[in-house]
């Protein structure tokens, strides 16, 4: 069963990381620029505001945060929530935001955009290595959301969510080209639509799907569902699995656009979930391979 991790409800709550060094899940809400973090053996929780939307958060190496933002690439401060921008790759499409990233292998962040209004193919795929180098990787995507990579860091795993698919390439860890795409996963649209996305050590991947209650379990070498688990909010937006065995899976949802009436039905709506011991493990979340500033426990 499913257990609500604090009372805060996010407006658009997106990207869990677990963060193995600290022992506490992190997530944002996109809306609200906002970067949570909550510690589950010692149960404090602290918010951490960037003063800008926010699409996606890893952790580097020295423990700090790297983000897509609204206005680009920037390192924010652990401490402070101070924002250093690094790269505007997208600074003469103001229409545009960052939506959901994530580390690859070699510690590299990915991250893509997408229209404000939802506009079709409006967006990119970016990645930004230790370099601090931005490229483009994909391009006239819709609404860039959920990214994997397998055990053997061969293959890179991509939601673009109207597409209603997971689409796999074949994936070079030395110097980050992607290439050989096919589609792995359908999904229906009754399902709702694949929105973020994780991946646990038997090489399954698991998806979150916006206004379908729940989330899936998929074989990607048959393109096969295994299984469901229902949710009681509609908008579940991403997981990850956390926890000192990467056994717990933690699921984040939102609230945005659903009326008063839907509220009533789903009030934990916006909430971050968790479901210990799954059962299945998880593999630990990619750090960025470079430290802008040193961390202080202060």
């Amino acid at each position: 069963m499913e257990e609500v991790i604090v009372g805060h409800r996010s407006l658009l709550g997106e990207g869990p990381v677990w963060d193995a060094k600290r022992k506490t899940i992190c997530w944002i809400d996109i809306l609200k620029g906002e970067i949570h973090e909550y510690s589950p053996s010692e149960g404090w929780q602290k918010t951490i505001s960037v003063n800008q939307m926010i699409g996606a958060v890893a952790i580097c190496q020295n423990g700090h945060f790297i983000a897509a933002l609204k206005k680009g690439f920037g390192f924010v401060d652990r401490n402070s929530g101070d924002v250093s921008m690094i790269a505007s790759p997208e600074a003469d499409l103001p229409g545009n935001r960052f939506n959901d990233g994530k580390c690859d292998p070699a510690g590299r962040f990915w991250a893509g955009t997408m229209s404000h209004t939802d506009e079709p193919e409006q967006g990119s795929l970016y990645v930004i290595d230790s370099a601090l180098s931005v490229q483009k990787k994909i391009e006239k995507t819709s609404i860039s959301n959920g990214m994997a990579w397998s055990s053997d860091h061969k293959t890179f795993f991509y939601i673009d969510t109207p597409t209603f698919t997971v689409a796999a390439f074949d994936f070079n860890k030395t110097t980050g080209q992607i290439s050989n795409k096919r589609i792995v996963i359908r999904v229906l649209q009754n399902d709702g639509s694949p929105d973020g996305m994780t991946i646990d050590s038997e090489g399954m991947l698991w998806i979150a799907h916006w206004d379908g209650w729940q989330i899936t379990r998929w074989n990607p070498d048959t393109g096969k569902k295994i299984y469901a688990v229902p949710l009681p909010v509609a908008r579940v937006t991403c997981c990850t699995f956390g926890g000192n065995d990467l056994q717990d899976l933690y699921i984040s949802s939102a609230r945005n656009g659903l009326s008063e009436d839907q509220l009533k039905k789903q009030p934990l709506a916006g909430s971050l979930f968790v479901m210990k011991k799954t059962g299945y493990y998880g593999l630990p979340a990619f750090e960025f391979n470079h430290s802008p500033f040193s961390l202080r426990n202060d």
